[in-house]
């Protein structure tokens, strides 16, 4: 059971990190950014959001041990 609940959570987490991928991919365009620039915020969004769930993890992991 625990793994079911580990592999949606990551399967959570990564449909967010894509749609805010997706709005600041969008949000650039709509501000008049080449796609060269579109895609590497984008990317930057997607980074972020990947790395403040593996720091919320590893904080609530140190807590919970």
């Amino acid at each position: 059971m625990v793994v079911a609940i580990v592999l949606l959570t990551i399967a959570l987490v990564i449909v967010v990190a894509l749609l805010a991928a997706a709005g600041a991919g969008k949000l650039a365009r709509l501000d008049g950014a080449t796609y060269p620039t579109a895609i590497i915020r984008a990317a930057t969004a997607f980074a972020a959001v990947i790395t403040l769930a593996a720091t919320v993890t590893e904080v609530l992991a140190a807590l919970f041990t």
